[in-house]
């Protein structure tokens, strides 16, 4: 759900005027901000806390309290004299200040910025002191490399509108406490906001916006199936894969990993005979390869869930692609549509308006210009084509939106800019048709196969002690089991 800033100011005023204190609420506000903070910078850090006058900045104050507790150098700075602070932030310092001193900071730790400048009450251009602390947390995330994670909502950007004011903090993530802001879901957001990451807080709100939501643990991980102890490899799914030609080999693998990686029971990959000696070598061993006379040619038995276009190529003769397009439109089992297959389909507009409704399209932002002559923004797009097409959608991208007919626009909250090199695309779609097979809907499939991918992508960044310009598919691939255990687990974010 989504609200806006009022719907949550007067959530919190219905509770703290019925006399339940707001201290709890902003001592579990920031220890859980801690915690995430420690799940992506696990190892010591020092930190740069940035404290407003409100409660944004006391919040701060109970994250650089835990973190100072940890061992982390922390460092506070404040653009207000303290007798302009609110009584419950000029606590949470007196609480921090009675700790003691921790030893000076050393090179070569993680630099970790805290920003805590501005809640959900503040709107309008940045000025004075503020702007001078807002430029210096964005100078210090650019030359220092510095990781900024914004409180609630990042300085300077309206969290209804999701417009940001000159000089706006450029947030790596958000911690956005009990309910995300509507303005999170527009694209000029996702270049400040980052990485957005739940704290959960007990605050019942009466009106929101249920149309579109965040893909957060919180309500994937009972999604999960859970494994009964007499299941075998025939009832965990079986993938068909059709993917690869000359030159495009790695496509046909990197499917095959994603789905082998996320639970199937068996998979098969279709390769043409040109590549076959060379994905039947690289492929996981567990993965089944056999070759392919053409892109829809094959008798495909007991199949739960097929993947196909990853690598396929588009210039094929009229024949094949009629039997492309027959397989998509005919087959009985549910279909992940991908890659070259949606280029070849977007060349039939007949095809794509007769697509059962138990397809799942997964296009990156060419590949849906190629599909459709529609603009604009990204939910709103999403929404209506899923609608008209009559299927579930997979719109990727650093916001990835996914949608069905009768559900919520869903945004993955989950990934990291390393993520924008090639294949990541490929494990997807193996991983979606993994889930399909497994027995999860499309809809299901496709939002818990994009946070997985998400997050398989930020463990292996940390694990590897890598930047993210270095990270690569197989690597994501390959931290696909460490992101399932991660949502089986309460307390992940």
């Amino acid at each position: 759900m989504l609200v806006t800033c009022q719907q949550m100011a007067e959530a919190e005023e219905r509770l703290f005027s019925s006399g339940v204190s707001a201290e709890p609420y902003m001592d579990e506000a920031g220890r859980q901000c801690a915690e995430a903070i420690r799940q992506f910078f696990p190892e010591l850090g020092r930190a740069s806390v940035f404290c407003g006058k409100g409660n944004n900045g006391g919040d701060a104050l109970v994250v650089a309290r835990h973190l100072e507790t940890w061992g982390w150098q922390v460092a506070l700075h404040f653009i207000q004299s303290p007798d302009q602070r609110s009584p419950l932030s000029q606590k949470k310092l007196a609480e921090f200040d009675a700790l003691d001193d921790q030893l000076p900071g050393h090179d070569g730790m993680p630099h970790v910025i805290i920003d805590g400048l501005l809640g959900i009450g503040a709107s309008g251009d940045i000025r004075g002191a503020m702007r001078e602390a807002t430029d210096e947390i964005n100078r210090l995330r650019n030359d220092e490399f510095a990781t900024c994670f914004a409180i609630d909502i990042p300085t300077g950007l309206n969290a209804d509108t999701g417009v940001a004011y000159e000089g706006a903090v450029r947030a790596d993530f958000t911690l956005s406490i009990t309910a995300a802001k509507r303005g999170f879901a527009a694209d000029e957001a996702i270049g400040y906001v980052g990485r957005i990451v739940e704290i959960q807080l007990d605050i019942p709100i009466d009106e929101f916006d249920a149309s579109i939501r965040f893909l957060f643990p919180s309500h994937l991980r009972p999604k999960l199936k859970r494994r009964n102890f007499y299941l075998h490899k025939g009832d965990a799914g079986r993938v068909a894969i059709i993917a690869g030609s000359k030159g495009f080999s790695g496509a046909a693998i990197l499917t095959a990993l994603g789905a082998s990686r996320s639970g199937a029971g068996l998979v098969t990959v279709y390769v043409p005979d040109d590549i076959y000696p060379i994905v039947a070598t690289k492929c996981p061993p567990e993965v089944m390869v056999a070759r392919r006379s053409g892109i829809g040619a094959e008798k495909i038995d007991r199949a739960d869930a097929i993947a196909i276009g990853p690598g396929i190529g588009t210039l094929h003769s009229r024949k094949k692609c009629e039997a492309l397009y027959d397989l998509m439109v005919n087959e009985p089992a549910p279909i992940v549509i991908d890659a070259d297959a949606l280029t070849l389909l977007a060349k039939s507009p007949a095809t794509l308006a007769q697509l059962p409704a138990h397809r799942l399209l997964t296009p990156h932002p060419g590949e849906m210009a190629r599909l459709t002559n529609e603009s604009g923004y990204r939910v709103q797009m999403t929404r209506k084509l899923a609608d008209e097409w009559g299927v579930t959608l997979l719109h990727k991208g650093s916001r990835t939106a996914i949608a069905s007919p009768g559900k919520p626009v869903e945004l993955n909250a989950a990934g990291t800019p390393g993520m924008a090199s090639g294949g990541m695309g490929d494990v997807l779609t193996g991983v979606c048709a993994s889930l399909i097979a497994q027995g999860y809907s499309l809809h299901d499939a496709a939002c818990l196969g994009s946070w997985l991918i998400g997050r398989a992508a930020e463990c292996a960044i940390i694990e590897k002690n890598i930047a993210a310009e270095s990270l690569n598919a197989t690597q994501v691939a390959e931290h696909i089991g460490e992101a399932i255990k991660q949502l089986q687990t309460p307390g992940s974010y």
